[in-house]
């Protein structure tokens, strides 16, 4: 009888945690001061998503204040200057107190860059090639790039995926989220409105074509960055002018880099790295959310735990299962720590 008096009463402790008020501050990240005036609301995270439970305003000294108690995880989301900022609170963790910062925007880059690209190519014994290409941005910045009209990245589409891609973001302390793509006055060139906030934030596509091995693939890089690396699954080769084998990577995959703004490559072979039911387009439902929960420990385990996007995944632990299967159209991202570890030499200067 004690026992199940003491689990009573631990259960009943453990949700006047998750429920309990909560309250806040925000801060202007360029100015360093308390913001007034923004807009926070909080969402119950579940299942099906978040959903918008109350908006307040911060008072004249940033501060917020949500009363109604609501069990479970929540989501705080605070609206300045045209962009929303996110804070987890996970079930278990103070409620009070809790830091939100907003930041000035601006439609310039400023510190904002892509650190590193990835391409996932996989040409498939069924006569299509599957392209998943991520874009891992960094801003260690005060502001916020944001740029509506032109877009903070510009991509290149193949005519042959006939204006067909999936567009997914993830912002820093945010959640994966679906976004569309828009066409620009050129041809095959398409943009993404997405602010780059500062911290460490993402964007993936997602497309497919038809393809007979051996064929070749081209593609355009508009961003001022870094090397881009193909990734391409084993018994699959790449050629071309000014390509760089990197050797193997996790899965046996092989990987190559390119510094060019525009290239060419001949591709030999066929095979997928994400299971037998990937597919090209949406893949959010695909096989590779499964892969991506096995191949992550691995990759992830031994990195510095301060780094963005492991940090932000260990932070919302409680919502793992529901990122990987949104995340699984950016498995490219995995093999980020596997070449960053294999790079020979030190890259050159980026593109201009």
């Amino acid at each position: 009888m004690n026992k199940q008096l003491c689990g009573i009463s631990f259960a009943l402790f453990a949700t006047s945690l998750c429920a309990a008020p909560i309250d806040g501050v925000v801060t202007n990240g360029t100015t360093g001061k308390p913001q007034a005036g923004a807009t926070v609301t909080m969402f119950q995270v579940g299942g099906n998503g978040p959903e918008s439970l109350e908006s307040v305003k911060t008072d004249a000294a940033g501060r917020f204040t949500f009363t109604k108690e609501v069990p479970g995880p929540r989501l705080l989301q605070a609206a300045f200057d045209g962009v929303t900022y996110n804070r987890m609170v996970p079930p278990g963790t103070p409620s009070s107190g809790i830091a939100l910062n907003v930041y000035r925007s601006v439609a310039k880059p400023g510190s904002a860059r892509v650190d590193q690209h990835m391409m996932l190519i996989e040409p498939q014994p069924d006569g299509r090639m599957a392209v998943s290409e991520s874009y891992v941005w960094s801003n260690d910045g005060k502001t916020t790039f944001n740029d509506p009209a032109n877009g903070t990245l510009n991509f290149y589409l193949p005519p042959a995926a006939q204006g067909q891609v999936t567009v997914n973001v993830l912002a820093p302390q945010g959640m994966p989220i679906r976004r569309a793509p828009e066409k620009t006055g050129t041809p095959n060139v398409f943009k993404v409105d997405f602010p780059i906030k500062p911290g460490e934030s993402r964007i993936d596509l997602s497309y497919a074509m038809p393809f007979k091995s051996p064929g070749e693939f081209a593609s355009k890089i508009f961003y001022k960055g870094g090397p881009t690396r193909l990734i391409v699954p084993p018994g699959v080769t790449l050629a071309g002018a000014g390509l760089q084998s990197m050797g193997e990577g996790p899965m046996k995959a092989n990987i190559y880099s390119t510094e060019a703004s525009e290239f060419k490559v001949d591709i030999a072979g066929t095979g997928v790295l994400r299971g037998q039911n990937a597919e090209g387009g949406d893949q959010s439902e695909s096989g590779g959310g499964s892969q991506i929960a096995q191949i992550m420990p691995k990759l992830y385990g031994s990195s510095d735990p301060k780094l963005g996007f492991s940090g932000a995944l260990d932070s919302v632990k409680w919502v793992l299962l529901i990122v990987i299967g949104m995340l699984a159209v950016g498995f490219a991202m995995l093999y980020r720590a596997g070449v960053e570890d294999s790079t020979p030499v030190k890259a050159k200067s980026g593109r201009r």
